[in-house]
């Protein structure tokens, strides 16, 4: 018994390890099919498109599946047109959370990321209503390997990005951010500089924090868990500040 126990617990496992590379590819697929719509078919020439081509391969997705999205995607098939959508509010504890997604249907997708804030003691607020307590950034990342912080930092400076935040360790990783209007210039001078990033896209970045800790944070956590799940929602931002202590336990 216990040895079927253990094969059921790994296919468990196993089961939902799939499920979530299967939403991963989803929302990449749709990233993918949306920037070729929008743009070149030419990931040279698209940057949104090479972005997101270089975040699919990171992610295991084969050549072909790369291939047959971006097809989609330039030659306008009914089932590619993804339309972007941004939803604000708050979520428990006083928390601005912006949701990002790629939908074919809007009202199902307001639908559900309205049940899911309700459901999480948040509200779903109008457009522009948290917005204004975050900085839409261009943002950077490279491995370790490209460099040290000093470095990084010295070609961060001469492509005009603003900060830099270097990491240690095995996931550490180079995070150069810069203005919104400066993102693409940044981006060129940086390929150039320290070759292709591992991500390159814009983001919202919370100005200032809001602290939440005991079951205000689990629900927060479970929130974002739950918006994320979602195949139309690509990004999640939030404000929210936990202790160390408090992430990790919720992480176990």
């Amino acid at each position: 018994m216990a040895g079927h126990s253990q094969f059921k617990n790994i296919m468990h496992r196993k089961g939902k390890q799939d499920a979530q590379r299967a939403k991963i590819f989803t929302k990449l697929i749709r990233e993918i099919t949306t920037a070729a719509r929008l743009g070149s078919a030419d990931p040279g020439s698209n940057p949104r498109l090479r972005a997101a081509t270089i975040a699919a391969r990171d992610a295991n997705m084969t050549r072909d599946t790369i291939d047959r999205a971006i097809k989609r995607g330039s030659s306008a098939e009914a089932d590619a047109n993804y339309d972007e959508v941004r939803y604000e509010g708050y979520g428990p504890g006083g928390v601005a959370v912006i949701v990002e997604a790629l939908t074919n249907n809007r009202n199902r997708t307001a639908g559900e990321v309205r049940s899911i804030f309700t459901k999480h003691g948040g509200n779903l607020g109008e457009s522009n209503s948290v917005s204004f307590m975050f900085d839409r950034l261009g943002e950077f990342r490279f491995p370790l390997s490209v460099g040290s912080a000093d470095q990084v930092l010295e070609k961060a400076i001469d492509a005009g990005a603003d900060d830099v935040a270097s990491g240690d360790g095995a996931d550490g990783i180079h995070e150069i951010v810069c203005a919104q209007g400066e993102f693409n210039t940044v981006r060129e001078a940086l390929e150039k500089s320290l070759g292709q990033p591992a991500s390159a896209k814009l983001v919202w970045r919370a100005r200032t924090g809001a602290p939440v800790e005991g079951e205000i944070a689990e629900t927060m956590l479970d929130m974002i868990a739950a918006l994320e799940d979602n195949d139309d929602v690509q990004n999640v931002y939030a404000n929210f500040e936990m202790s160390d202590e408090t992430l990790a336990k919720f992480a176990a």
